[in-house]
């Protein structure tokens, strides 16, 4: 099931890459104070790399369908302020390059009214094969040709 979110078109050329959705606050995200649940936010990121996967055609399926799965081995969030329900958030998702087998993002939340910095974040994924379930050192080569076409290493 697709979120309700909306790509914000932005001009990428020169520029790392990077993708910006809005997400509007529902009430199933808020805990019992009112103020979006620390949890909720993961699933904003993953709403941002979603899109950064369509933008720039890295989707999960993608990467499946060329052997590979993408875990999650790290995750590091900080909060800096908070939202609730009915606020709609702008998650800014930026691809870090690195010459080893990962994928990492770095992410920034603001809230669109005020502009103001909720939440910086960053994201580390590593490669598995499909089919016996071991680590890749090595970057597959359908991310080598990747990162060739997106002029990053």
């Amino acid at each position: 099931m697709k979120r309700n979110s909306s790509r914000l078109s932005v001009d990428y050329s020169g520029e790392p890459l990077m993708s910006r959705i809005e997400v509007k606050v529902r009430f199933s995200e808020v805990d019992s104070i009112r103020v979006v649940w620390h949890g909720s936010y993961v699933r904003y990121m993953e709403d941002g790399r979603e899109d950064f996967g369509e933008k720039y055609g890295l989707e999960y399926m993608t990467i499946f369908n060329n052997g590979y799965t993408a875990p999650m081995v790290d995750m590091n969030l900080r909060y800096l302020q908070s939202v609730t329900v009915g606020d709609t958030v702008i998650v800014e998702t930026r691809y870090v390059p690195t010459k080893a087998a990962k994928i990492i993002f770095e992410y920034s939340i603001f809230r669109k009214s005020d502009n103001a910095l909720v939440l910086t974040a960053t994201t580390t994924q590593v490669f598995m094969s499909k089919s016996e379930g071991i680590l890749e050192l090595n970057n597959p080569p359908f991310y080598e040709e990747w990162k060739k076409r997106w002029g990053v290493e």
